[in-house]
């Protein structure tokens, strides 16, 4: 069996925390600055979990 190869997309915008999770940046965050308010572009900044549904996809996409 070959390797399998990891998807270098996803590579550069998921990383695999200790505990098997994985985390991502949220969306929302290229332009349009001026109508957002300060809250938003503050939760914006934080990183976010990838959903149970998704973890699956983005597990086969960064095999270990």
């Amino acid at each position: 069996m070959p390797k399998i190869k990891t998807h270098r997309g996803a590579a550069k915008r998921f990383k695999r925390t200790a505990n098997g999770k994985i985390r991502r940046n949220k969306a929302y965050t290229g332009h349009f600055f001026i109508r957002k308010g300060s809250s938003q572009k503050r939760n914006l900044r934080k990183a976010a979990y990838v959903s149970d549904a998704d973890q699956g996809r983005v597990d086969r996409m960064l095999p270990k």
